[in-house]
C-alpha cells in the first residue's frame, strides 16, 4: 500500500507542464530530426511518445507503464505499418519509466533484451535530467537494431507511414 500511495502522489504532482519542461519544443524538434535520420537507415517505422502522468484512478488501480504503452501503441497506429515493423518508444515521466513496444515483425527479429537495455539506459539518463541525451541515444540504438533487422533496399524511397513528430500526451 505505501508504494501505491507514493506512486499516486508522484502522478498527482506531475502535471502536463512536466512533459513540456522536460521536452520543450526545441528538443521535440531535435527528436523529430533524429527519428528522420534513423528512418533513412532502415525500412521500419519509429514513433516517440511522452506522457507526464496517468489519470489518478488508473494509478490507484495499479495500471502499469507497460499497459499504457501498449494502449498508446494501438491508438497511434504503430501496429498498422505495412511490414508490421513499427516501434514505439514511450516515456512516462511520473514513473521514470521507458517502454519500447515493437510490432510483430520487429519483435520476432529483435530480442527483448536489446529493447530492455535501451529502456534502462534512457531511464538512467532521465533520472539525471538528461532527457535529450537519453532520448537521442535511444533513438540511435533503436535505429541501428532496425537497420540490421530491416535494411533499406538500395534505391528504395522512404514511405513514411507514421509521423516523425514526437507525441506529447
Amino acid at each position: 500500500m505505501p508504494r501505491t500511495i507514493a506512486r499516486w502522489w508522484a502522478h498527482a504532482r506531475c502535471g502536463a507542464f512536466s512533459a513540456r519542461r522536460a521536452f520543450p519544443d526545441a528538443l521535440l524538434q531535435r527528436i523529430e530530426e533524429a527519428i528522420e535520420r534513423s528512418e533513412q537507415g532502415h525500412a521500419a517505422e519509429l514513433r516517440f511518445a511522452v506522457e507526464a502522468s496517468l489519470p489518478l484512478a488508473d494509478v490507484w488501480r495499479g495500471r502499469s507503464p507497460r499497459e499504457r504503452a501498449l494502449e498508446v501503441f494501438a491508438h497511434t497506429g504503430v501496429w498498422d505499418t505495412e511490414a508490421n515493423n513499427g516501434v514505439l518508444l514511450y516515456v512516462l515521466l511520473a514513473d521514470h519509466a521507458v517502454e519500447i513496444v515493437a510490432d510483430r515483425a520487429a519483435a520476432a527479429r529483435i530480442d527483448d533484451g536489446y529493447w530492455r537495455e535501451i529502456c534502462d539506459a534512457a531511464s538512467e539518463a532521465y533520472r539525471h535530467g538528461n532527457f535529450e541525451a537519453g532520448t537521442i541515444a535511444a533513438i540511435e540504438r533503436i535505429g541501428r537494431l532496425l537497420g540490421a533487422a530491416f535494411p533499406r533496399a538500395v534505391g528504395s524511397t522512404d514511405v513514411n507511414e507514421l509521423p516523425d513528430r514526437p507525441l506529447v500526451l
